[in-house]
């Protein structure tokens, strides 16, 4: 028997003021990785179920914490589906971005002058 019960699906629309043009978005150019919802904290990063575009993310997967390596800055915003979601997304890793345009500007997911080190070929204005 068919389904046919109405669903419900929710969706952002993408906010990418933080990047400055198209440079370094070619499909190709943005390594994937694996987001780890646990790792973020929900009313903070994702109060709406979705990461925005423009955190700042560590290697491990989760929100870049001010210190050590910043693997990149999240290139779409991603749905968590639960506080417990592994999903995937692609990164930013050279480009032109504006460092005042970024979803979080201080704290866990932003950028930080340790970030912006640890990704020497975008052009932080």
């Amino acid at each position: 028997m068919t389904d046919i019960s109405v669903v419900s699906t929710g969706y952002q629309a993408e906010k990418r003021s933080w990047l400055l043009s198209q440079h370094g978005t070619d499909p190709g150019a943005n390594p994937g990785i694996t987001l780890d919802a646990s790792l973020f904290t929900a009313g903070t990063h994702f109060p709406n179920g979705y990461l925005p575009s423009g955190t700042a993310i560590s290697p491990a997967g989760g929100p870049y914490s001010g210190t050590g390596a910043c693997a990149g800055i999240l290139f779409s915003s991603v749905r968590f589906a639960t506080p417990t979601s592994k999903v995937g997304g692609a990164l930013v890793r050279h480009g032109f971005v504006k460092t005042s345009k970024l979803p979080f500007s201080s704290g866990t997911g932003s950028l930080g002058a340790g970030g912006a080190a640890a990704l020497p070929l975008i052009d932080f204005s």
